[in-house]
C-alpha cells in the first residue's frame, strides 16, 4: 500500500505560514501600541545616545 504525504506536508507548510503571519502581527499591533509610531518615536534613541555622553563625562 502506497501512502501519499502531499496533504500532510502542505497542512504543515500552511500551518507554518499562518503562524508566521501571526506573530508578525501580534509584534506590529504590540509595536503601534506601546508608541513606536508616533512623532517621538526616535526619542528614545536620542536619550540613550544623550545618557551615553554624560556618563563619558563624569568619571
Amino acid at each position: 500500500m502506497q501512502h501519499d504525504y502531499t496533504y500532510p506536508s502542505v497542512y504543515l507548510a500552511y500551518l507554518f505560514f499562518f503562524l508566521s503571519c501571526a506573530v508578525t502581527l501580534y509584534f506590529f499591533l504590540r509595536s503601534r501600541r506601546d508608541g513606536y509610531w508616533g512623532n517621538h518615536s526616535e526619542d528614545v534613541k536620542y536619550r540613550m545616545f544623550d545618557d551615553d555622553e554624560t556618563q563619558r563625562r563624569e568619571p
